[in-house]
């Protein structure tokens, strides 16, 4: 550790050397390239002392790596030993009295603690880490709450490029299915888009690569496939009128009689990414046809979205576009026992495009007030199978129109209103606050 009588020696040696002989520098100038040198002393000095006391250096939730969001990021900052991290949201709904067509909602208004997180990992060298999220929603077990393992995975570095990464693993699919912190998106409530259609948040049991060289970064995994039929050990629902979403297994006793994959690419230059990611799987997971019991479903599913971001200078914008496709869905619809307009999507369509900008950006504070809106466009029944019938209410269009206030970075308070509207005339508007943060 240098002591302060030499560390005084040491700034007055380097200010004789920085002078040269430059007797006619002002006094303003001269105290100014102390301050500097000052400054540049004193990091040398606190590297020193972490160096031969052998500390860690805090990992801040401040930028987002390979895939995942800042908060679960950070274990991969500090140099060895355990992370701790999180994020969480509380959410105000408040419904219009009536529905699109005049009729009344019956829709009653809800204030939800929806989400609270806690990340641990623990990186063991520079090769080895394990990360890991546990998810409570809802406030309580005792009532609509649930406490759930989110992903946990073991990465292991082959080289700087690139690494091998196994556990429970959320699919690298669209914004927020591996970036869900509220400080890190705007709108209230995630996208329908990344919710029916690519079914977030969601994760299964897998294994795969990770990487990225220069701009561009990867991922690539084998994961057990979705259930489309649902009622198996895991419990999930299957798929329905509404979208994928009830096909999650989310790694509990998950059928694996099938399996999928899923590939992701970006590129990311000065605040701009472009991307893409796509997967591909047997959802079936071996289930007999009902009318003919020696044959399986195999109810392939294909996703695939399309993504662009830009986040510099005060902007915050981004779009996507997702289209999905299962193939027997009447046999699906026949083993769930869905008629008519209930069936499930041979064919699933979404897409949104939303900006915001920082009213304050040119102003001295860190604070951050964020206008924002987002169109959306999301159709879940865009083509069924021959015998059934689309419901209309799966058409549905949202309008956003909000702002999102950051005291810092890692704290928002966001409001909007939804103007939802769809092909019934069914649509109920509402207006939304919701309070996030991340650590």
């Amino acid at each position: 550790m240098l002591q302060s009588p030499w560390k005084r020696w040491f700034i007055f040696g380097l200010i004789l050397s920085a002078g040269g002989g430059e007797r006619a520098m002002t006094q303003e100038a001269d105290s100014l390239e102390i301050e500097t040198l000052k400054q540049q002393i004193e990091a040398i000095t606190r590297q020193l002392e972490e160096l031969q006391l052998g500390r860690d250096v805090v990992a801040e939730a401040d930028t987002g790596l390979f895939g995942f969001g800042p908060g679960a990021s950070k274990v991969y900052k500090v140099r060895q030993g355990v992370s701790i991290g999180g994020y969480g949201e509380f959410l105000y709904e408040r419904f219009a009295d009536e529905r699109q067509d005049g009729t009344p909602s019956d829709a009653r208004d809800r204030l939800d603690a929806l989400r609270a997180i806690i990340y641990v990992g623990y990186k063991f060298n520079d090769r080895i880490l394990f990360n890991s999220e546990i998810e409570f929603e809802h406030g309580s077990t005792d009532q609509a709450g649930s406490v759930s393992l989110e992903f946990a995975y073991l990465d292991y570095r082959l080289s700087d490029a690139v690494g091998v990464r196994g556990g429970l693993l959320l699919s690298p699919m669209g914004f927020v299915n591996e970036q869900h912190e509220p400080p890190t998106f705007l709108g209230t409530e995630r996208p329908e888009t990344e919710q029916r259609i690519i079914p977030s948040t969601w994760r299964e049991n897998g294994i795969g690569v990770f990487g990225g060289v220069g701009p561009v970064a990867f991922r690539a995994y084998v994961l057990n496939g979705l259930d489309a039929i649902g009622g198996g050990p895991s419990e999930a629902g299957g798929f329905g009128a509404s979208g994928l979403r009830g096909g999650r297994q989310k790694g509990s006793k998950a059928l694996a009689e099938t399996f999928a994959g899923v590939a992701r690419a970006d590129y990311h230059r000065r605040g701009f990414t472009l991307g893409s990611s796509i997967y591909f799987g047997a959802s079936g997971q071996n289930a007999p046809a009902p009318s003919d019991p020696a044959s399986t479903i195999g109810a392939e599913t294909l996703i695939w979205e399309g993504h662009a971001e830009y986040k510099a200078y005060g902007f915050d914008l981004r779009g996507l576009f997702a289209l999905a496709s299962v193939t027997d869905a009447e046999l699906i619809n026949e083993a769930k026992e869905l008629e008519g307009p209930a069936s499930v999507g041979e064919r699933l369509v979404g897409w949104y495009v939303q900006g915001g900008y920082d009213v304050l950006r040119h102003a001295r504070t860190e604070h951050q007030i964020l206008p924002y809106v987002r169109f959306e466009k999301v159709n879940t029944q865009d083509r069924v199978p021959d015998g059934f019938s689309a419901d209309p209410a799966n058409n549905q269009t949202i309008v956003s129109l909000g702002a999102a206030w950051k005291p810092i970075l890692n704290m928002v308070v966001k409001a909007d209103y939804q103007i939802r509207s769809n092909e019934a005339n069914t649509g109920v508007n509402q207006f939304n606050v919701a309070l996030g943060y991340l650590f």
